[in-house]
């Protein structure tokens, strides 16, 4: 890999792209980092050290939302957008046939609709989060302008991050969205280095040790389930037009184990965080229910034991609703038979569909449990060193070996493909 990355670096336009994206991620990092006016950064602070499900939120801002800057939502907005309008595709034939069959051109303006919906979920967001942080004490009751400003900016802020992510798509060495969310993610390593390295002692020689070694065995096994998927064979008949003779081929259609990526974790701690959105929303008309219900919302984030065991049920449960309507077997089976293939053993049609069906089922059954693992790993880490200096975000290693990973092969194909033009 290593010898690819320096064979990258000396051809210019793979050089350039690189380069490119390396400044994209510069200016994405300055954006993080210019605060909205009027803000108490040590009670910002004191909010986030206390608040695990906005702390997660902050990882997809990549530290902006703990900055409270104008691009605080990050890229958040985006993906609830495009979530929902995956969603939709379930209620509206329309939308499902120009996401599966118009191709290219159907995901285009597919995504289109997703970046105007972007901008009334920024908005609602935005708006949201700024009352939220204002009844902490963490900015003013601004005023009605001065609310419509900071949420204009802050929608803004959000769109300029898309853009981003399309400028990088552009280059094509990965997915601007993902690099963006990575790039986020990384730039709190120094700090969490630093946060660690502060309150060692000779006495936690082994509870440290204990941590590399498992943040390695974490990373291993990302990178396996990542890269693992279930093979399954296809044939195709042999078919005569003309004086030509056409299929008589084998292939193979690949399910992989983690093809939910990091969707279901958001699916769930979107559900667990609307009890705080609902108690702000409910203290607004009756503040003794609205304390009512952030104390049960309190009690609820302090039981450790119960809180990861729900959060673990919802991935796994969201695991199988996200694969449930993104994958159709029915369509898989149609295009298989339209085009003369089909599954040894297995006859065409609706059989082909409930054996694809089967075999989903069943990989994805580990790809869940492995998921709600993942979400849950920071309580676990915890409980097993009883130190909240060190904590392996699983959700944060799965981001960054998946979209490294992503990166590397696209890479690699494009130095590949110069290689073969220049031989």
């Amino acid at each position: 890999m290593l010898s690819k990355l320096v064979k990258a670096f000396r051809l210019k336009d793979i050089r350039n792209k690189i380069l490119i994206v390396a400044l994209i991620l510069v200016f994405f990092r300055v954006l993080a980092n210019i605060p909205i006016p009027g803000v108490d950064q040590q009670a910002l602070s004191n909010f986030f050290s206390s608040n695990q499900l906005f702390g997660f939120l902050n990882l997809f801002s990549g530290g902006a939302l703990q900055n409270l800057s104008i691009a605080m939502l990050g890229l958040s907005p985006y993906i609830t957008a495009i979530i929902i309008m995956q969603l939709l595709t379930m209620v509206f034939p329309r939308l499902k046939a120009m996401y599966y069959e118009e191709g290219e051109q159907g995901k285009t303006k597919f995504n289109r609709i997703s970046r105007y919906l972007t901008v009334p979920l920024g908005a609602m967001q935005g708006f949201g989060f700024i009352k939220l942080l204002a009844s902490q004490g963490v900015v003013p009751n601004f005023t009605i302008a001065e609310t419509l400003v900071n949420v204009t900016i802050i929608v803004a802020g959000s769109m300029v991050l898309v853009w981003l992510g399309e400028l990088i798509d552009e280059q094509k060495i990965g997915n601007g969205v993902s690099i963006l969310i990575m790039a986020g993610i990384l730039s709190g390593l120094p700090i969490a280095v630093r946060n660690a390295l502060v309150s060692y002692t000779p006495s936690d020689l082994i509870t440290y040790g204990s941590f590399i070694v498992l943040t390695l065995v974490v990373i291993a096994s990302i990178v396996v389930v990542n890269e693992g998927e279930r093979k399954v064979p296809i044939s195709y008949a042999r078919r005569v037009r003309g004086n030509k003779l056409y299929g008589g081929v084998s292939s193979y259609l690949p399910f992989r184990v983690g093809q939910a990526g990091v969707i279901p974790i958001i699916f769930a701690i979107s559900l667990l965080i609307f009890p705080q959105f609902f108690g702000q929303i409910i203290s607004i008309a009756s503040a003794d229910w609205g304390a009512r219900v952030n104390a049960f919302t309190a009690n609820f984030m302090n039981n450790q034991l119960l809180y990861g065991s729900i959060y673990f049920l919802l991935v796994f449960i969201f695991t199988y609703f996200y694969i449930g309507i993104t994958f159709d077997p029915e369509e898989i089976s149609k295009n298989l038979q339209r085009s003369g293939g089909f599954i040894p053993g297995i006859r065409p049609g609706h059989p082909t569909a409930v054996y694809l069906k089967s075999v989903v089922a069943r990989v994805t059954l580990f790809g869940a449990t492995f998921l709600g693992l993942i979400a849950i790993l920071p309580l676990l880490v915890q409980a097993m060193t009883g130190t909240q200096a060190l904590q392996i975000g699983g959700t944060s290693i799965l981001i960054t070996v998946a979209v490294a990973l992503d990166m590397a092969k696209q890479i690699d194909s494009q130095v590949t493909v110069r290689e073969y033009e220049g031989a």
